[in-house]
């Protein structure tokens, strides 16, 4: 542009300007319809300020120039669809459902907006869904996506959950958070060609160029039927307080310009954005030392004041002591009890260790220089270290995935120090590729920190520091997955943890997500069991730091809310040939004892299996009456009994001082039936429970149960971390993580069936996705490179502070269990 038609945009700009600055406000579509023909981008404020009207020269003066440079660059590069509700007609507002809520018409700067509050209070979900009245067909839209803009008045932020639907029931998930006291467009791509791109990444980086805020994909299915769009739904769950939000503008939008270079160059040497600045961004490796040595002088090696030697309550009553951790209900409320007799809350955080700090680089070698699982092996992959290729193998590197190799601007080479951080994963649960080349940009930063290339001595200064911080910021135990290398430290409780694994048979719940569920009645199962228990006990050592353990994790056992989900493991296994399945076996012998003969089963079922041998071989069930879910239920249980009475009795043999804590349920894997089961086998009941509270009706088996039970695994994360992925909890900064670490814990606190709850997890995932499975989130209490979230920490030490007060009142003195 040359000067005379710069000047002419510069005046053009400075009378927009005025106009706007009036208000004291600069929007969007009036920044774009100035902005469509400019490409002037070398304008500042003094520029604007010797072209406008000097009765506005103070408002301008007081813009900052990244507001000014953000209405420069707002040109339109989405097109605006015509809204899909109109909330003044009764008839199109009739489209938008809300359960669970109330709502009512308001007028917002002269547009009509509809305010629904969400009765989340007393409802474990509430939500409002977009319905027309038949399918919509989107699919001649070309690339586009779905918006609307929403105002959130309060002063906490939401994370939402978003569903659109087909007519097929495909479903496509994403979630995004509305920040506190906020108004901002949201869109979720539903047709372009990044939906098709496997990256190894849990969410990719935003590629449209726009200012509207991307919801974050989830799960499902990216490219559901557009022909037969059925519904968009919107859902909030497990929060303790009700919601109220403005929704306005439902609509699709297309993109006018995509970022080209979105996927390349996304890390820097220290495992960092290039492309997003954020508080504590490392540039050097002496500002990194620095930070660390101010860290250090502010650390201290010992409990806080009125904490027992293993972190119990010493300012509070002592009952009896055993030597090791046990579990008693004390006042009506269960607790753990440490080895010197002292309450016990167990508030800590989990997954300290190596093993997922690696990404996968898009490199791998020649499969015949890598030594390959060993069948007996009790270690998962994704819980190794970093397990280098053999420099055999060096020689053979080449790119496997083009788009994970360009997606680093500065990996080292194999021969220089920050080379020796460099892994190999053998096999991966998804994405990119299936095996490959890994890096730890985490344990290079930490032996940047500490100034040594010996992994010896960088992980043991890295060791002490962090007992250190768990110590100084208040925590009064580890959480699950803690290295091994910490077992006989003997500065701080812990959970010891194994995985049963091996070439048992399998059946399957028809939701298998991490893996399909193990045979039981496999005599190969209990091998295995006994082995993973005996591996942990060489471990542990009988050390009475160790609270208990933890086997296995997250099993897909089954969800409620339709039969087949919830008694999939029965329904599938009747499919199968007895002679094939332990487990089929087992049901056929169960359902011989209940029934005198095969018609006297048909009779109740409905069913017309020709014999106890057709039974044998296989049934598909497809009528599903009383006695036929009744039959499934006792089938489901009694797996379950067996899976737990199995894994109970090998830990006990093994490690009879310390506590089973289950198998740690998800809120979509767990059944009442396999609850019931695990709480005649279990010391602690567990559960991995990803939501902002724990105080709904959700809960209400707990008090059916009644035994004392524990959070293995909660979180949440922002994206002004510089990470692509906040978590599955969204909070809309990192002082807003905070308030939500709050919540949760004082929601578990105040129960009185919990007795601990676990953050997962300690060290954020890597930018481009952990190597197992491409989990890339903002979820740790530091950063890659090591650094604490002072907010996180902040609000912990402040839960912290007060943790046996608030859990048992002011209660002090000695009391004998004799005394209750």
């Amino acid at each position: 542009m040359g000067d005379v038609v710069g000047v002419k945009y510069k005046i053009e700009l400075s009378h927009v300007l005025n106009k706007v600055l009036s208000k004291g406000i600069i929007t969007s579509s009036l920044s774009m319809s100035l902005l469509m023909g400019c490409s002037d981008t070398s304008i500042d404020t003094v520029q604007v300020e010797q072209v406008a009207k000097p009765a506005f020269t103070k408002k301008m003066t007081e813009l900052s120039q990244s507001q000014v440079n953000q209405a420069l660059a707002d040109k339109p590069s989405v097109e605006q669809g015509s809204p899909l509700i109109y909330f003044s007609n009764p008839q199109s507002a009739s489209q938008l459902i809300v359960e669970n809520g109330t709502t009512s018409i308001k007028k917002i700067d002269n547009e009509t907006a509809l305010e629904i509050t969400l009765e989340t209070k007393q409802n474990h979900t509430a939500q409002f869904s977009f319905v027309p009245a038949k399918p919509l067909d989107w699919s001649h839209e070309g690339d586009f996506g779905f918006a609307v803009d929403l105002i959130n008045p309060k002063p906490n932020s939401i994370n939402v959950y978003v569903t659109a639907k087909d007519s097929k029931g495909h479903a496509h998930n994403r979630t995004f958070v509305i920040p506190a006291n906020s108004d901002d467009s949201y869109y979720m791509v539903l047709k372009d060609a990044d939906l098709n791109i496997e990256t190894g990444i849990r969410s990719n980086p935003q590629h449209w160029e726009t200012n509207m805020t991307e919801m974050i994909w989830r799960h499902g299915v990216k490219n559901i039927d557009l022909k037969n769009v059925a519904e968009i739904e919107f859902k909030v769950r497990g929060v303790p307080e009700d919601k109220t939000l403005f929704v306005k503008n439902l609509r699709l939008v297309k993109p006018l310009k995509f970022k080209t270079d979105y996927l390349t160059h996304l890390v820097d040497k220290f495992g960092q954005s290039t492309k997003i600045n954020f508080s504590n961004k490392v540039s050097s490796v002496a500002q990194l030392r620095e930070i660390s040595a101010a860290e250090q002088a502010s650390l201290s090696q010992v409990p806080p004041q009125g904490r027992s030697k293993f972190n119990g309550w010493k300012d509070g009553p002592k009952l009896q002591a055993t030597g090791y951790f046990r579990t008693e209900k004390y006042q009506g409320k269960w607790s753990l009890v440490d080895p010197e007799g002292y309450l016990f809350f167990s508030n800590g955080i989990a997954n300290i260790r190596m093993a997922n700090t690696s990404t996968l680089t898009g490199y791998d070698f020649d499969s015949q220089y890598i030594v390959q699982r060993d069948p007996n092996d009790h270690t998962p992959e994704d819980s190794i270290g970093l397990n280098r290729a053999p420099k055999k193998a060096w020689t053979s590197r080449h790119i496997s995935s083009d788009i994970r190799a360009k997606m680093f601007s500065d990996l080292p080479s194999y021969d220089e120090p920050m080379g020796s951080h460099f892994g190999y994963r053998r096999e991966v649960h998804s994405g990119a590729v299936e095996k490959g080349e890994t890096y730890s940009f985490y344990q290079a930063n930490l032996a940047r920190k500490y100034e040594s290339n010996y992994l010896a001595e960088y992980t043991q200064k890295w060791r002490d520091t962090t007992i250190d911080r768990m110590l100084s910021w208040g925590f009064t135990s580890f959480g699950n997955w803690v290295d091994a290398s910490f077992y006989q430290l003997d500065r701080i409780p812990y959970f010891a943890n194994g995985w049963i694994i091996g070439d048992f048979k399998t059946v399957s719940s028809g939701n298998d997500y991490w893996s399909p569920m193990p045979d039981p009645f496999d005599p190969l199962f209990k091998e295995r069991a006994v082995a993973t228990a005996k591996q942990i006990a060489d471990e542990v050592k009988n050390n009475p730091w160790c609270v208990g353990v933890f086997i296995d994790n997250e099993k897909s056992w089954g969800v409620e809310g339709s039969i087949k989900g919830h008694y999939g493991i029965a329904i599938n296994t009747l499919k199968l040939a007895a002679s094939d399945s332990p487990t089929k076996t087992e049901f056929v012998k169960v359902l011989k004892a209940k029934y005198s003969s095969v018609d006297a089963l048909n009779n109740k079922w409905k069913t017309q299996i020709a014999s106890w041998d057709d039974l044998d071989k296989g049934v598909e069930l497809s009528n599903f009456n009383d006695a036929v879910v009744a039959d499934l239920s006792i089938l489901l249980e009694h797996y379950g009994e067996q899976y737990f009475s199995i894994v109970k009795n090998a830990v006990k043999t093994y490690l009879p001082n310390h506590l089973y804590l289950g198998v740690r349920f998800t809120d979509w894997g767990m059944t009442p039936e396999i609850r019931a089961a695990a709480a005649k086998h279990a010391d602690v009941m567990s559960y991995n429970y990803y939501k902002e509270s724990v105080n709904d009706s959700f809960w209400s088996f707990l008090e059916d149960i009644d035994m004392p039970s524990i959070i293995g695994e909660f979180h949440n994360g922002a994206l002004d971390s510089g990470l692509l992925n906040p978590g599955l909890i969204h909070a809309s900064s990192q002082q807003d993580r905070g308030d939500k670490y709050q919540q949760y814990v004082y929601s578990v606190i105040d129960n009185p069936y919990f007795v601990g709850t676990h953050w997962f997890q300690y060290i954020d995932s890597p930018l481009t996705g952990r190597a197992y499975d491409g989990e890339n989130y903002n979820v740790g209490f530091v950063s890659v490179t090591d650094i604490p979230y002072k907010p996180l920490v902040d609000a912990a030490k402040q839960v912290n502070s007060d943790i046996y007060t608030r859990r048992f009142g002011k209660v002090k003195g000695i009391e004998s269990i004799n005394d209750k």
